[in-house]
């Protein structure tokens, strides 16, 4: 348990430790060094202002926003959520400058575009320097499948029936796709159009592939990108959250109100014209960057480490197979799959809560009081609501004309391991008019 949990965090500020299946035509190593040494923001992976603060040990200044200021109040609780950080109460940094405190520029954004919320400053006082060891959500595959199998009895019959049969259906409808990625991981480059095109039709089989797809290309934008906002970002010590944001809102209509990557799924021709949109001078080197990339990734997230890639086939494979040889990706699938079924809402405190005490104990074994997330040390952080060897003080805050932050009011209010209610949109299996 404990060695899976520390298969999905990442420390960039040591050399590559996790074991990858075989056959693979690059290393993590391999690509760990590419993307800090030939990719223009590349240095930021090691050398980022949230890394160093976590790194110093002294107390960091974190910005939540929240529309239930009166609930907490009350209650004198603030709940946490599951989703990328698995059970933290969500945050991004603060600069502490003569001026206030200055957001990081994800939240600047989040504050920009939430009007109706109000800003609270969380300083977390931890008992140490905290390991910049981030959570990695595209690893959590294994761990989604051993809860599942581990609570399966929450379900009735003919549930888990219809989950497996679910499971099984789309898996045969992307194996294709799925071949196809691994064969390109392991070194036999394909056509990139015809590579996206067959990823866009197999995200609405496999919707973990729409979040793989979407990673992939922020990590392509806010590493590669070259404009003056990318440049003032980085000579702040941090990546640039903008671009990401403008790719999955220009690229599906209402990701703004919904944020939901199941619907991310863009064919090759309008992934050009996406790129363009975004920052122009990225768009030819996008299509190739996606087929190399995202193939490695699925690889590394979907298969068991003791494969070997080029012996993995997904076309004809039953589904007791294919848990053990891609433990990751059949676990993704699971995990979304109970999200779309009717008792999703009494199911979802049963399965996240088993996971977020895991996670906890890892974190608090690890001296770890504020978790990031760790596919790349982007901005988003969190608390973890049960570390017992660090303080945290909230304030309300207000903002002044040039962006930055003042504490006006103290909450008297804990960080509590609530899991705050979670609603998954119905699966949309056809998604044409995103494309």
């Amino acid at each position: 348990m404990r060695d899976e949990w520390d298969y999905a965090h990442t420390d960039y500020t040591v050399p590559v430790q996790r074991r990858a299946p075989d056959s693979l035509a690059d290393s993590e190593g391999d690509w760990r060094h590419y993307l800090e040494r030939s990719t223009p923001n590349g240095w930021l992976i090691r050398n980022n202002a949230m890394t160093e603060a976590l790194a110093s040990g002294k107390p960091m200044h974190l910005l939540h926003v929240t529309r239930g200021i009166d609930a907490i109040h009350t209650s004198r609780e603030i709940h946490i959520s599951a989703g990328c950080l698995v059970g933290a109460l969500y945050c991004s940094p603060l600069a502490s400058q003569r001026e206030g405190l200055r957001p990081h520029n994800l939240g600047a954004y989040l504050m920009r575009t939430k009007p109706s919320t109000t800003p609270l400053v969380l300083e977390v006082t931890p008992d140490a320097p905290v390991q910049p060891k981030g959570i990695d959500y595209l690893h959590l595959g294994a761990i989604h499948l051993r809860t599942y199998l581990r609570y399966q009895n929450f379900l009735t019959p003919s549930e888990n029936d219809r989950l497996d049969r679910a499971v099984l259906a789309d898996l045969r409808a992307a194996a294709a796709f799925l071949d196809l990625a691994l064969y390109n991981a392991t070194g036999h480059a394909t056509p990139a159009p015809h590579f996206i095109d067959q990823l866009s039709d197999a995200v609405a089989h496999v919707p973990f592939l729409g979040y793989l797809y979407f990673e992939v290309l922020s990590e392509y934008l806010m590493l590669h990108s070259a404009t003056p906002e990318t440049k003032t970002f980085a000579e702040e010590g941090e990546l640039n959250n903008l671009l990401y944001k403008r790719l999955a809102f220009a690229a599906v209509d209402g990701m703004d109100r919904l944020f939901d990557l199941a619907r991310f799924n863009p064919r090759h021709d309008r992934l050009i014209q996406l790129i363009e949109g975004v920052e122009p001078a990225l768009s030819p080197g996008v299509a190739e960057y996606v087929r190399r990339r995202l193939s490695h990734l699925l690889a590394r997230t979907a298969l068991d480490p003791a494969q070997d890639t080029s012996a993995v086939t997904f076309q004809g494979a039953d589904l007791g197979t294919l848990r053990k040889a891609a433990p990751g990706l059949i676990g993704q699938m699971v995990f979304r799959e109970i999200r779309y079924m009717t008792r999703y809402g009494q199911l979802y405190h049963c399965f996240e809560k088993s996971k977020a005490l895991e996670v906890w104990d890892y974190w608090n074994s690890e001296g770890i009081p504020t978790p990031f997330n760790g596919i790349l040390p982007k901005g988003e952080i969190g608390i973890n609501p049960v570390y017992p060897r660090s303080s945290v003080r909230i304030w309300a805050a207000e903002q002044d004309s040039r962006g930055y932050l003042h504490p006006v009011e103290e909450v008297m209010a804990v960080v509590t391991p609530h899991l705050a209610s979670w609603w998954a949109p119905p699966r949309q299996r056809e998604m044409r008019t995103h494309r």
